[in-house]
């Protein structure tokens, strides 16, 4: 079974593109999700972030998003701290949802894969890519985020271009070229 990775910066549509290949039969791990997921419920993981961050990063046992958005995406020690703490859960969670698949490749969906070092243990990446403007109006819409909330998230990312770089293939979400053509060729291509 190949493992494939799915990557690019808040905002490009990732998860759109991961519906599409779910759409053609391809089983699709969210990272991002299962992480947010294991915040609230992982009790080593939600025990370690309050060590970390104070008792005040979370209230009646949900993680304060604002919060700790506030402080991770401001210090990039910090958020790199976090992503330490949480990626080792993720991979694990990942690995044992792998081996239920019965597929000939499975995706791993992850905004921040080559951030985490996620690629090394993938076969492939697909990268997302989307102009600036447009991943900022998206994420404006979709998150209810000022201007300089986005910009700041954009920030603490990997560069879109260094992603598509180091990516097997790119798919471009740019409402110009159809994605339908883009992820079909890739998917005959697996």
């Amino acid at each position: 079974m190949n493992k494939i990775g799915l990557t690019g910066g808040i905002g490009v549509g990732k998860t759109y593109v991961s519906k599409i290949f779910e759409n053609l039969g391809v089983p699709v791990f969210n990272a991002d999700k299962e992480a947010k997921h294991c915040l609230n419920s992982d009790l080593q993981l939600m025990d370690s972030i309050k060590n970390m961050f104070g008792k005040n990063a979370y209230k009646n046992n949900l993680l304060q998003t604002n919060l700790l958005a506030n402080i991770v995406f401001n210090d990039k020690t910090k958020l790199e701290a976090l992503n330490n703490l949480v990626h080792p859960v993720v991979k694990k969670k990942f690995s044992l949802w792998t081996k239920k698949q019965k597929s000939n490749f499975v995706i791993k969906e992850a905004a921040i894969l080559f951030e985490s070092n996620s690629h090394l243990d993938l076969d492939l990446v697909i990268c997302v890519s989307a102009p600036k403007n447009l991943r900022i109006s998206r994420i404006i819409k979709r998150d209810k985020l000022s201007v300089s909330e986005v910009e700041g998230r954009i920030k603490s990312q990997m560069p879109q271009k260094e992603k598509e770089n180091l990516s097997n293939y790119v798919i471009y979400n740019d409402e110009k070229k159809m994605l339908l053509p883009q992820i079909i060729k890739i998917y005959n291509s697996i």
